[in-house]
């Protein structure tokens, strides 16, 4: 219940930060020993949630007391969005400032206003070359990413950003065509969005904020190795947002 918000200084899956924001190149190395015997089934290495290092700043219990543009507020307004949701109120002031975090919310919860504002908020006024965007969602399903489109969509349109979406099962030309007109919000699937990549339809160098939305499910679908190439692709100093309903 509620909302847990963790500032991510250690890594989490795939994706390694240092304190200084840079991304991780390092190999791990193995501490097996060569004589060690396999590891069995029950002794595989687990995830532990990431410890805080950094204090969280303040909830809030209002969006107008966020920094937020304009735009963004008159469209809360006009949706019917008068209060946050606790997830928002946790993790916006982090997230409108730059912070990496960890939010985990049931669905239903408003999630993806939680991340879709600030990364709106923080893009706005900046805009994308051709098949480069500046703020990349990944998600784990087609549905998943139209219903992150169409919840975005007026909010961008508020603050003059353009939003494309990119899934496997649908035209891969049309959306290389979206992707050359240009979009600073790119919502994918990893695969999809792997696909465009290696055609050289995108090019990710230029994203300055990521987010996994549903990043545990992605995982159990088997999306990491994809997703950690990805990820290695944009800007190391940019911003990581993860969200999950577990």
């Amino acid at each position: 219940t509620g909302a847990r918000t963790v500032l991510l200084r250690t890594p989490v899956c795939a994706v390694s930060r240092k304190a200084d924001h840079r991304m991780s190149r390092r190999p791990q190395k193995s501490n097996r020993r060569a004589s060690s015997p396999p590891p069995s089934a029950s002794s595989t290495r687990e995830f532990r949630l990431p410890e805080t290092t950094t204090p969280a700043l303040p909830a809030v219990e209002d969006f107008a007391d966020l920094d937020m543009p304009a735009g963004l507020l008159k469209t809360l307004t006009a949706q019917g969005v008068t209060t946050p949701f606790p997830i928002q109120g946790a993790t916006l002031p982090n997230s409108l400032a730059g912070r990496d975090l960890l939010g985990r919310g049931r669905t239903g919860s408003g999630k993806t206003l939680a991340f879709g504002l600030a990364l709106l908020a923080r893009t706005a006024g900046l805009r994308a070359q051709p098949g480069a965007p500046l703020a990349l969602v990944l998600v784990p399903t087609r549905e998943l990413a139209q219903q992150v489109t169409d919840a975005l969509s007026p909010y961008a349109t508020a603050v003059n950003l353009r939003v494309a979406t990119v899934v496997g099962g649908l035209s891969i030309t049309k959306q290389a065509g979206t992707l050359r007109r240009g979009a600073e919000v790119l919502v994918a699937t990893p695969g999809r969005l792997n696909d465009l990549v290696e055609r050289g339809d995108c090019v990710l160098g230029d994203v300055r904020i990521t987010v996994l939305d549903e990043a545990d499910q992605m995982t159990d679908m088997g999306f990491l190795p994809q997703i950690t190439k990805l990820i290695q692709q944009v800007r190391p100093d940019g911003q990581r947002m993860l969200f999950s309903a577990t």
